[in-house]
């Protein structure tokens, strides 16, 4: 029988090819996977942040409710009430580092990253703040760790749906607990922190600012007692904007329009004016670098300015200032002074 000779032709790669291939994808996996993995980071911490803030600001509430928000004279006693209604595993009101990492690193924007020793931190004033009270170390039971500073003038009144026990407490907290970065805008956030011991939290042409504070509106009373202190009118019962000149010390301290479109300008990727709409994609990782809320479930926030407007259409509106709105898609130049969703922005001298 005689069969006729064929050749079969295996097909595959050469050694060679496979290594290629191989290098070719280390080089695209070397340069995707550390991206992926920062942006699964930034969204980590972020989601912990909020989630966090949340849970404080629903104690709080419960505390204001039940008359247990105000009252008292240090950060210790505050602390203990507060570990009622959200879980505190551990407080430390000695050696705060046993609560929480002894250096940090804080500031962002044009200026170098500043490596901050908390080992001397002891009171309010390391935060920026003329409380006169000690800081107290805490750690949660969710893992996150922070040092709390207690607002002896802070108010609280159960029947109130305004009070939100927001400015009764100052917390620089860190959502990795001891673990790295610890770094301002990524694992380490805060709440009404003024500053780490004079630091800017970020810079800006040469302006040194504030993280964001929470909003504290000022009654008809209260405002119409500070108005020629602080320099400004008044002219509605619940006055956000007089609040943010008071929480900053003068209009001096707060930002002018054209620097409020300068922040704007660096989170949007444009250039803003200070009369005009500036519209792109929010930079939640650079907000959160700055001290600014990320959007992360806010629709909006607002950053009020040094400008009070005094007429509008023919009317005289004066007690209102101006400021800016910051959304997912754009940023616009606004006036008000009953802005429930405000953040107040101060520059620090």
């Amino acid at each position: 029988m005689n069969y006729s000779s064929c050749h079969l032709w295996s097909k595959g790669f050469t050694l060679a090819e496979v290594l290629i291939t191989l290098a070719i994808i280390g080089v695209v996996a070397a340069l995707t996977i550390p991206a992926l993995v920062q942006n699964y980071q930034n969204k980590s911490w972020n989601t912990s942040a909020q989630v966090f803030e949340r849970k404080l600001e629903e104690a709080t509430r419960v505390m204001n409710t039940q008359q247990t928000l105000a009252g008292y004279k240090n950060t210790k006693d505050f602390v203990n009430e507060l570990a009622k209604h959200i879980k505190i595993t551990k407080i430390c009101s000695s050696n705060l580092t046993n609560c929480f990492s002894e250096k940090v690193y804080w500031g962002s924007g044009d200026q170098d990253v500043s490596e901050v020793n908390l080992s001397t931190f002891k009171s309010s004033s390391h935060f920026g703040l003329e409380w006169n009270t000690e800081l107290v170390g805490v750690q949660f039971a969710n893992g996150i760790n922070g040092l709390i500073a207690y607002n002896p003038n802070c108010r609280q009144d159960p029947y109130s749906n305004q009070i939100t026990g927001s400015d009764c407490l100052a917390i620089l907290y860190d959502t990795s607990g001891f673990k790295s970065p610890n770094t301002s805008g990524k694992d380490l956030r805060s709440l009404n922190v003024l500053s780490l011991n004079g630091l800017c939290a970020f810079k800006l042409n040469g302006t040194c600012y504030s993280a964001a504070l929470n909003g504290i509106g000022l009654s008809g009373a209260e405002c119409e007692a500070l108005k020629d202190e602080l320099g400004i009118s008044c002219n509605d019962e619940h006055n956000y904007w007089a609040g943010a000149v008071k929480t900053c010390g003068g209009l001096d301290n707060l930002p002018s329009r054209a620097q409020l479109a300068e922040i704007a300008s660096k989170l949007y990727g444009g250039q803003a004016a200070a009369d005009k709409r500036i519209d792109g994609k929010f930079n939640a990782e650079l907000a959160a670098s700055y001290g600014l809320p990320t959007l992360a479930t806010e629709e909006q926030f607002f950053l009020w300015s040094n400008e009070e407007v005094t007429e509008w259409g023919g009317q005289d509106i004066s007690g209102r200032g101006w400021g800016r709105v910051f959304t997912l898609d754009h940023s616009s130049p606004d006036h008000g002074n009953n802005y429930g969703y405000n953040k107040i922005l101060c520059i620090i001298k």
